[in-house]
């Protein structure tokens, strides 16, 4: 038996060797074609961006306003603040947004994003200070917000007159309060509208077709629209309409007894002009005691210097009664009750109704001179025709006298903290915005400068063109420069820039080549036998 298995064991010897050699032959093969592909770099095609470049849209944008992401711990007096009284009006705000089933887009920077905030809060019936301010850290993220360029905002305040009046005209009483006439006309309204804007244009409607721009104030009050049956009462003195009219809403104290509310309506399309300002340009009221109850003082001492100063406002705003008790408060541009301490108005262009402001500043809260630290959570619930910008708030105080005076010294900076609901995250969606192309070299910028033209050579005469015929036109042959393109009358830095300098092309799109891969060949090992 072993002479027999000798061949075959000679048969599998050589077998073996072979696939032996065959590995070795193959292994360096792999080596150097691992190490090739090790050294080869991705090639990817250059990325073009055609000009100009598309407008990109950011995350979170008020126009005119700048914000920065601030951490709640560091927002002086979050902690210390009664949340449960912000809580409770907060949720006063979410009744008609929670209701809309199916909201309209709103094209401010917040939108809608504040109904799903409002959905949680009308299911959660807090009693918690603790909770409450939980609450509206697990659902908002705190933006320190201030107009561009500025770091705090400017707030002021204001109140609900409560002034004496009656329902028919004698001798005591014979100021009238409008209701809005049935001549105003607003673009994009109806007579139906429960309230007309307090910006705009307004016109006065006559026959079908013809508008014309509606009554001043002074027209007004020399009787342009009187004896057609507009009377809601009648007043004591012009300067309680005009309080009435600036603060939107007053609770007239009728001669019987009984109590009428009236309300903003319309207005009649003329600027507002705040007649404080006209005394401090007129030196008659230094600027830091200007209040509103040193302008009602003043016009009492001057009654026929105040019927004067009173007509620089053109504005005059209609109002409506409406059925509220003595108990209740007045009712904002968003529909709701305010809350005195806690409803603010804002800029309606750029803000969104129910959105949560922290306020921090030193205000004359208890005295004229005194200036007592407001650290307090606000709800935006208001609005008015002098509430312009993105950190800039009217504080509501409530109604009567104590609470006029308050209001009627605010004339101060505060910081402004906008509340910002957590769908809307402004730092996560601007991680998702394209970087800008690098900025060119300073070489590059100096050989290419885009310098614009000055602004009284735009309508100069143009250069003449430069063509074959005019360069080969000797220099002495020349036509000589026209006036407005003489050397001396232009400088030399502005005539070098009178036809910008064209950009250099984009470099070619490329094409990658494609690497094809080294051929091997391969060693064939012949063995013999």
């Amino acid at each position: 038996m072993a002479l027999e298995a000798r061949p075959e064991t000679r048969r599998l010897a050589r077998l073996a060797f072979g696939v032996i050699a065959l590995a070795c032959s193959l292994a360096p093969v792999d080596a150097l074609a691992a190490r090739h592909a090790r050294s080869q770099k991705p090639s990817y095609p250059p990325s073009v961006r055609h000009l100009p470049y598309p407008p990109l849209e950011l995350p979170f944008q008020i126009s005119g306003g700048q914000y920065a992401p601030v951490a709640w711990s560091g927002i002086a007096g979050w902690s210390e603040d009664d949340h449960l009284a912000a809580y409770k009006a907060f949720r006063v705000s979410c009744r008609p947004i929670s209701a809309q089933r199916t909201p309209p887009a709103d094209p401010k920077a917040l939108g809608t994003s504040l109904r799903d905030p409002c959905l949680v809060a009308r299911g959660l019936e807090l009693s918690d200070g603790l909770k409450a301010k939980a609450f509206f850290e697990d659902h908002f993220l705190p933006l320190r917000i201030s107009r561009l360029g500025e770091g705090e905002g400017f707030v002021t305040g204001y109140y609900e007159p409560i002034v004496d009046g009656s329902r028919t005209e004698n001798e005591v009483y014979k100021v009238p309060v409008y209701r809005r006439p049935s001549n105003l006309f607003v673009r994009g309204t109806t007579q139906s509208s429960a309230g007309l804007p307090n910006k705009g244009q307004v016109f006065r409607k006559i026959g079908r077709r013809k508008l014309v721009p509606y009554y001043d104030r002074a027209e007004i009050e020399d009787g342009a629209i009187e004896g057609r049956g507009l009377e809601i009462c009648w007043l004591k003195e012009q300067t309680d309409l005009l309080f009435s009219q600036i603060q939107g809403s007053a609770r007239v104290s009728l001669d019987d007894g009984s109590t009428v509310r009236i309300n903003y309506d319309a207005h009649n399309g003329y600027p507002y002009t705040a007649v404080g300002r006209i005394l401090i340009e007129r030196n008659i009221i230094p600027k830091d005691q200007m209040s509103m109850q040193k302008i009602r003082e003043w016009m009492e001492q001057n009654p026929n210097e105040a019927d004067e100063l009173r007509r620089q406002n053109k504005s005059y705003v209609f109002f409506r009664e409406v059925q509220l008790s003595d108990k209740d408060e007045a009712v904002g541009a968003q529909g709701v009750p305010l809350t005195p301490g806690r409803s603010i108005a804002v800029d309606k262009s750029l803000h969104v109704y129910g959105t949560p402001f922290f306020i921090e500043g030193e205000l004359p809260i208890e005295t004229e001179q005194s200036k007592t630290p407001f650290r307090r959570l606000m709800i935006a619930q208001d609005t008015g025709s002098a509430i312009v910008g993105p950190a800039r708030a009217d504080l509501y105080f409530g109604a009567g006298l104590d609470a006029g005076k308050v209001a009627g010294r605010l004339r101060h900076n505060a910081r402004f903290v906008i509340l910002v609901p957590k769908s809307l995250d402004p730092v996560a969606r601007g991680r998702k915005m394209p970087v800008p192309d690098q900025r060119p070299s300073e070489t590059i910028a100096k050989l290419f400068p885009q310098t614009d033209p000055p602004k009284d050579q735009k309508n100069a005469a143009k250069p003449p063109e430069v063509t074959a015929a005019t360069t080969a036109r000797p220099a002495a042959q020349a036509a000589p420069p026209t006036p407005a393109a003489a050397p001396s009358q232009i400088p030399a830095a502005q005539a070098a820039v009178t036809k910008p300098v064209p950009l250099p092309e984009p470099r070619p799109k490329v094409e990658a080549a494609s690497v094809k891969p080294h051929q091997y060949h391969l060693r064939r090992y012949r063995h013999r036998r």
